[in-house]
């Protein structure tokens, strides 16, 4: 990077760090502390919600997700409005009347305490494990820009974010997101617009848009019902909309946003324009990755886009590296050639030669696709690079060697800035959890106290994702390992929350039996690939339930024939 984005970079984290520190300042207890003395208007819990949801595998892993694999990813969030009115109608008002720390504070009213404690350490673990992730997204941006190995990063990324969520609590938290997510949302779109700035001469949106639909990166929509396709419409509806009930209904790092607002009309108003919002943006933001992926249909791209990795693989392997670099460039400079070829015809209306182009680039692009997956499978194989996953770097690869000096240095700052919205919201979440569903559970302590012992659990879950993070690079890509840990977790925990809503004479020992035999089932379902993962939300959700329904009516049987 040069100098100037470097001061951008350094700048805009800087002023953060200290605007989360002022905003968070006169902490008096667990209330201020947790939940920011449940005064924040519903612009702010709106805000809020989004930034804790986009993180920097939003912004990162997302559009890389789309250059590989196209539009089907926003299907995952088309149940997300029907979960926002359920949440609104059933969760926010019992969570108001009961004036709730955690989300499972309330399971003890309704159940008992050991039921409570169960639901908090499923989502601790989900929780801790995914927050882990989410550190090690921007750690990829500074081991990529400076050279630094990736667990040095893990440390340096997390423990900067830790310094005003450590001392701000929930209201430092809350503010800085409502700032974070304006640049975000800003700075992305101004990458959308020169994305397509960049394209060549010649080359409008249209052009690139029917490229991308010709190569089947424009399919938001997938109809065919397939159990083992994790992206397609009917998994998008079902598991998508038990993925939203429970991530944001019983996941206190989303509750712990709402619960903070004024008054529930506040709350109601925040998640309801979530739930209209969300899937707009991340369409816009999966199109980014489309278009870079016509980006690189004309422009010269990488066959490697862990150029770490590939210079590590270039020097283990010089001979066999420069044989693959010659076929590619020549596969590039033919596909490039069909591109503009392709535009031509179109705007020719000349049919056939169009479709004889649009043929040729398939062949070519197919070509290209198996080179570059022989070479990922070759460099994950010989371990040339701890992250076994190109996708990752794709958006930063774009970022770092297309865009002007100054843009580049904001947009780093823009995905760092999107990571510490999330993580210092999960932290905060994480801490009122532990703390309050666990450690205070049936302790009373000063305020100053409660203050401090919020703080030392801050500072335990930090250091604990941040260790976390050093196994992250193994998952993957990024934004599925994140949805993929909450399903493992998610139905079980929204089970247990719709049973005390809906099923009332349900018993306690009934629901922690059925919660225990539902999470086996659901780990043992996730390791035998029988479904993919979107699917486990429902699996876990049902089960429990219906575990809850037939040994209630067994009891209530029983009980009849022993009258």
């Amino acid at each position: 990077m040069s100098v100037t984005d470097w001061i951008v970079l350094l700048c805009t984290l800087t002023a953060m760090i200290g605007y989360g520190i002022y905003k968070g300042s006169g902490q008096n207890g667990a209330d201020s502390y947790l939940l920011a003395n449940r005064q924040m208007p519903w612009y702010v819990v709106l805000l809020g919600i989004m930034a804790t949801q986009a993180s920097a595998i939003t912004f990162l892993s997302t559009p890389g997700l789309a250059y590989t694999d196209g539009m089907r990813f926003v299907q995952n969030y088309f149940g997300l409005p029907l979960a926002m009115i359920v949440i609104c109608v059933t969760f926010i008002p019992v969570f108001s009347k009961l004036n709730v720390y955690t989300a499972y504070e309330f399971l003890e009213n309704r159940f008992d305490r050991k039921t409570r404690m169960f639901t908090s350490l499923l989502f601790l673990l989900s929780r801790g494990l995914s927050t882990g992730v989410s550190i090690y997204a921007p750690a990829i941006i500074l081991s990529s820009m400076l050279n630094w190995n990736i667990y040095v990063t893990n440390v340096i990324m997390g423990g900067l974010l830790m310094i005003y969520t450590w001392s701000g609590g929930a209201k430092a938290i809350a503010h800085t997101q409502k700032l974070q997510f304006l640049i975000i949302i800003g700075a992305m779109g101004f990458a959308g617009y020169l994305v397509v700035h960049r394209l060549p001469s010649g080359i409008g949106m249209s052009d690139a848009l029917y490229i991308a639909g010709k190569s089947g990166k424009l399919n938001a929509i997938t109809t065919k019902f397939d159990w083992n396709d994790r992206y397609n419409i009917w998994s998008g509806l079902i598991g998508g909309f038990f993925l939203a009930l429970s991530y944001f209904g019983t996941d206190h790092s989303q509750v712990g946003r709402y619960i903070s607002a004024k008054d529930i009309s506040q709350s109601r108003t925040g998640l309801l324009l979530n739930g209209i919002v969300k899937i707009p943006m991340q369409f816009m933001i999966l199109l980014i990755g489309v278009l870079v992926f016509v980006f690189y249909s004309f422009q010269p791209a990488p066959l490697y886009f862990n150029t770490s990795a590939y210079e590590v693989y270039k020097t283990k392997e010089p001979e066999k590296a420069a044989s693959e670099k010659a076929a590619y460039l020549l596969l590039h400079e033919k596909q490039s050639r069909e591109a503009h070829a392709i535009s031509l015809y179109r705007k020719n209306n000349s049919s056939d030669e169009l479709n004889n182009s649009l043929s040729s680039f398939h062949n070519t692009q197919e070509e290209i696709k198996t080179l570059r997956d022989s070479v990922a499978r070759y460099i994950s194989a010989k371990s040339y690079s701890p992250d076994k996953n190109d996708t990752n770097y794709i958006f930063l690869y774009f970022i770092k060697n297309s865009l002007p000096i100054g843009i580049v240095g904001l947009l780093f700052a823009v995905i760092i800035l999107a990571s510490w919205g999330s993580i210092s919201a999960a932290l905060n979440s994480l801490a009122a959890s532990s703390l309050m569903d666990i450690h205070l559970l049936s302790k009373k302590v000063s305020g100053e106290r409660e203050l401090q012992l919020g703080r030392i659990h801050t500072l335990a879950w930090g250091i604990f994702c941040i260790g976390t993070a050093m196994f992250a690079a193994k998952l993957g890509s990024l934004i599925e390992a994140v949805n993929i840990l909450g399903s493992l977790f998610y139905g079980t925990i929204l089970g247990i929350f719709l049973v005390a809503f809906y099923m009332k004479r349900v018993t306690a020992k009934t629901v922690f039996t059925a919660a225990i035999v539902t999470e086996l089932t659901v780990i043992l379902v996730y390791f035998s690939n029988i479904v993919s993962f979107l699917w486990l939300n429902v699996i876990g959700a049902l089960l429990l339930m219906l575990l809850c329904f037939i040994a209630h009516a067994g009891y209530y049987i029983g009980g009849r024939r022993n009258s």
